[in-house]
This record gives structure tokens, sequence and C-alpha cells, in this order.
């Protein structure tokens, strides 16, 4: 299968948090997006790895994403191995989507960072001729993106282009609260996180809000591009 989109996260939920409603957006407008978590999240304070992949599943479903992998990096370890980088080679020459997401490269969580620096380097050794990777022991043919994005998380960037997600935002949000058991539930024992507090959904709306206003619009998400990017882009695809 051949992917318009491709979106790396360091987490299941990361890509829903980040870009929910411009994969939304995407996949309405009958581009095929897929999702790459490169760790199950198994670290993680609530919840567990099966119920998190059931969790995937549900917003998969509600974002109408075409494929979903998860590469089994350890979770708080993502490390910039020839292993790692591999496995992301692989999956990019696969699908070939035209255009990369990736967590941005500053953040509070390390393996947002880590994952950045993974992705960039899979993007550009994905191209080189010489780099051989093989699917089902077939080898694969060098390919490159035409574009990285990245996606905010915690920390804040000055957007290279914001995309207008207010017919897709409730999408998004529903995607979002598909991982119940990240997120704030009265009924839940489990400790409190970062985002589980009942103002993390405060805080995602005020923030859609913050960048779809400096647009003119409703809802926003921001983006950013560490090379320069043509006005009438049409997402360059």
């Amino acid at each position: 299968m051949t992917l318009d989109i491709l979106v790396f996260a360091a987490h299941p939920d990361d890509a829903e948090l980040s870009m929910g409603g411009s994969i939304a957006k995407l996949t309405k407008q009958n581009y095929k997006v897929g999702i790459v978590d490169l760790t199950k999240g198994e670290l993680g304070t609530r919840g567990d790895v099966k119920t998190r992949e059931k969790e995937a599943v549900a917003a998969d479903k509600i974002l109408n994403v075409s494929v979903r992998v998860n590469l089994g990096i350890p979770d708080g370890n993502i490390q910039r191995t020839k292993e790692n980088l591999m496995m992301l080679i692989r999956e990019i020459r696969k699908y070939k989507p035209k255009i990369i997401f990736a967590p941005y490269f500053r953040d509070r969580h390390p393996d947002h960072q880590d994952a950045s620096a993974l992705v960039k380097e899979a993007m550009f050794s994905t191209g080189l001729l010489k780099v051989k990777t093989f699917d089902k022991q077939v080898e694969q043919k060098a390919y490159r993106p035409k574009k990285l994005f990245y996606y905010m998380q915690t920390y804040t960037f000055e957007p290279s282009f914001i995309v207008d997600v207010s017919d897709s935002f409730e999408q998004k949000m529903k995607a979002v609260k598909a991982f119940k058991t990240q997120f704030f539930d009265s009924n839940s024992k489990e400790p409190e996180t970062f985002i589980s507090r009942p103002e993390f959904f405060s805080y995602l709306i005020s923030r859609a809000q913050f960048y779809g206003f400096q647009i003119g619009k409703h809802y926003g998400e921001p983006f950013y591009c560490e090379e320069k990017i043509e006005y009438n882009m049409s997402w360059l695809l």
C-alpha cells in the first residue's frame, strides 16, 4: 500500500493529540494516512499495553487511518541505533509517503526529542542507494519523501504554517478520548499524570483556538518545517 502521509509518533496517542484534526482533514479529502508508533507506551503510568492497543484501534477508526504500525522500540529508550534506524527506513520505503510528520525536536518528553532525531535521520538515509533494506526478503528501493514537517507537543514554536481544523476538531477530540485510560476519568483510581488532569482538555481546546485565531479560523494546528515552503503548496502533494 502506498500512502500520501506517514505520521511518526513516540507513543500511541501522540499523533492524535498533536495533529488529529489534520489527520481527519486529510482522510476526509481521501488522502491515505498512516501512523507509525515507535513504542507501545509500556512505561505509561496509567493503563497497560493491551489497553493502549485497543484504544489505538478505536482512534484509527474515528480518524479513518489507512494503516497503523507499532515498531515495539522500548518506551523510554528510543535510541539512534542502526537497528532502529533501519526499522524506520523500511516503513518509509514500504509505504512511500509524499510527506512525513514527526515530533518537534525540542520537547518536555525526552522520547519525543529522540523520536524526532531518529525520524530525521531515517528521512535522509532512506534516499541513499547504498543503504540496503528488505521487506519479506525482497530488497526495497531507495525512496525519499518530499518534505518532513514537525508537529507541536508540549513546547511551542513559531509555526511555518497552521492548518485550519475547524471542521475536524470534534473528530480529533473523539480520537483523543478513545485513549480512555490516559485522560481524566472521575471514576479512575489510577495516579494522576500531566495529561490526566481535567484541565488538560481545556488546554488542548485553548491551544487550538489560539492558533486558529491567528489564521482567522475557529481551530488550528501548528507545524514547523526546517526548509522554506512555497505558499501555494496544496500540502505539497
